[in-house]
């Protein structure tokens, strides 16, 4: 027992034997003790919610308009500071702030991060599964002091990103750009373990996730897809699984293959979900493991932010699914252009 716990490779371990930059390595293991340190604070406080009266909203709105519950607060604050407190970070983007915070000189470092505190809070009072994403960049403008232009890049400048996911295990899923490893929490002794290393997602799957209650409003491309995936046009049909959390939905689709879908519709052609926080980060991920991301015809990632909380589609998973829908929206593009 004793030497089965010795060998496992910690989060830790794996930063420091596997990140070949002297530099970065240095810097990540202390930027990544952090989040490993907000990730627990968060976890615990998830698990004991109930017990502590952390159950439902908070009585105030974030910037997008969404009811703050008590949980959304807790993570924020969580992640802020354990993040000021690493000194690595110049600049952050939260969904619950309206405006980014720029650290101090004292402790600004030469990296961003931007980061959703507690995805799929709208769950938490059921007991679904929830979680954190984060995307690192490095800074890119002169001087100690970050800015709003440090945090306005597109995902494909991302060094690292991942999520933590607080289900019947909490695991963090990361990506520090060569390859998706998953840890999972040991809670007795404290310590990310790594369980599932190097995660490759199937080229193709048999899995779509989708909000159906919304198809009514769906663009055209969008409908199509569902539609033929759904009827089984030359193979078995696809089964739908929609949790609702992203974090959530996103995992078991890395796990299983198949695609993750939110597009904009005729309510809302932006979508819901933002990119800073929530798109670009997953979508690195899901490229890293080998998937696809896109918006409509375009790479997810090449996607250029105009504002800290802009919102956009996005369609990720396996390569072949996701390739298939994206051909869908090209062929709807030329279509249009024609008209």
């Amino acid at each position: 027992m004793t030497t089965s716990l010795t060998n496992t490779q910690t989060l830790n371990r794996f930063i420091l034997t596997n990140v070949k930059d002297p530099e970065l390595r240095s810097d990540f293991a202390i930027l990544f003790t952090q989040i490993q340190l907000a990730t627990k604070v968060t976890a615990n406080a998830v698990r004991r919610a109930p017990l502590e009266h952390l159950l439902g909203e908070a009585g105030v709105q974030n910037v997008q308009g969404e009811d703050v519950k008590k949980l959304d607060i807790l993570s924020n604050q969580a992640f802020r500071s354990a993040l000021v407190q690493s000194g690595m970070i110049c600049a952050m983007a939260s969904e619950e702030d309206a405006d980014p915070i720029i650290v101090d000189e004292q402790f600004s470092g030469k990296y961003t991060i931007s980061f959703d505190p507690l995805d799929g809070s709208s769950n938490i009072d059921a007991n679904v599964s929830i979680g954190s994403i984060f995307g690192i960049s490095r800074k890119i403008t002169e001087g100690v002091k970050g800015g709003l232009e440090d945090l306005l890049q597109p995902g494909r400048n991302q060094i690292a990103a991942g999520y933590c996911l607080y289900g019947s295990a909490t695991m963090i899923v990361l990506s520090l750009g060569h390859g998706v490893y998953g840890f999972t929490l040991d809670n007795s002794l404290g310590e990310f373990i790594l369980t599932h290393p190097n995660i490759k997602i199937k080229p193709r799957g048999n899995i779509y996730s989708i909000n159906e209650g919304n198809s009514k409003f769906w663009d055209a491309p969008t409908t199509t897809y569902v539609n033929r995936i759904k009827s089984g046009e030359g193979r078995s049909p696809y089964s739908l699984r929609y949790i609702g959390s992203m974090v959530a939905d996103v995992h078991r689709t890395l796990l299983y293959g198949g695609i993750f879908m939110y597009p904009g519709d005729s309510r809302a052609p932006n979508g819901k979900l933002r990119l800073l926080y929530e798109v670009a980060p997953l979508s690195y991920l899901i490229e890293e493991a080998g998937g696809l991301a896109v918006v409509g015809s375009n790479r997810a990632l090449d996607l250029m932010p105009s504002s800290m909380h802009m919102r956009t589609p996005c369609f990720m998973g396996s390569k072949s699914d996701v390739a298939e829908l994206q051909k869908e929206y090209i062929l709807y593009e030329e279509q249009q252009s024609k008209l």
